[in-house]
């Protein structure tokens, strides 16, 4: 087994504790949908809207501080909500408009050869400051090897795919900028696939990720936590759901 009785216990805390919580602080939508009542019954509809709600805090109050869990049996550094830095030489920022240019018209992306063109541009002719978001889960091998993840949901919205590949090649361009001999990678993860047993074709179809920086479900919690990691993790939150269904059940019967 990957996970320890420890982490194991962890892991459930995490995620009972964030749903106690939410349901502590949620207060459900008061628009009235008659035909949704009758049709289907408050109860449903109130736990519909909870789920939705529930969705979009899901990345920073259960995903991540269980990603940090599971790396750090494995990995010397490991951080969530990670400040990556704010300098970055103005010809790396050149270079990098130059690779989203050409992937825009060519779509043919090659992570590697981008990453040489980045580290190759560091000069210290003209240093840049540069505002970028932080780094959702932050980790770093013995071998000072650094891997930064962004964290997305499960369908992020394609308009954005653009904006996302810059993020991780200015990422890239922070850590060459303070230091070009760091090897680094920057990732994008899905936390599951939607669309499983089908492959997770969102993304790369869209010609601005290589399979170099995508882990998606199981390949992501399995990086983090070794082998397995995966199935263990899915029964953490079967566990905590166990735990949890009297009070779900409580709390939802009230909109009867």
């Amino acid at each position: 087994m990957p996970l320890s009785f420890k982490q194991k216990k962890y892991i459930e805390d995490v995620i009972i504790n964030s749903i106690q919580s939410k349901f502590r602080n949620y207060k459900p939508e008061s628009s009235n949908m008659p035909f949704h009542y009758r049709l289907l019954g408050k109860d449903r509809m109130a736990l519909y809207s909870f789920i939705q709600s529930l969705n979009t805090t899901f990345g920073t109050s259960i995903f991540e501080p269980v990603a940090v869990a599971l790396a750090k049996e494995n990995f010397v550094k490991v951080e969530k909500q990670y400040v990556i830095g704010n300098e970055i030489c103005e010809d790396t920022q050149k270079i990098i408009q130059d690779i989203i240019n050409n992937l825009t018209i060519n779509g043919n992306p090659n992570k590697q050869d981008e990453l040489k063109l980045i580290r190759n541009s560091v000069t210290k002719r003209k240093i840049n400051k540069l505002k970028t978001v932080k780094v959702d889960i932050f980790i770093e091998t013995d071998g000072g090897v650094q891997f930064l993840f962004d964290l997305k949901t499960v369908k992020p919205n394609i308009s954005n795919f653009k904006d996302f590949k810059r993020t991780l090649l200015e990422w890239a361009g922070i850590v060459y900028t303070k230091n070009p001999g760091v090897k680094v990678n920057t990732i994008i993860a899905i936390p599951y696939n939607p669309y499983e047993p089908k492959p997770y074709e969102r993304w790369t179809i869209k010609g601005m990720l290589d399979d170099n920086e995508l882990l998606v479900g199981k390949e992501f919690w399995d990086f983090l936590g070794g082998e397995g990691a995966y199935e263990v993790l899915l029964d953490c939150f079967e566990s905590a759901g166990i735990k949890l269904r009297p009070q779900i059940d409580n709390y939802f019967s009230k909109f009867k």
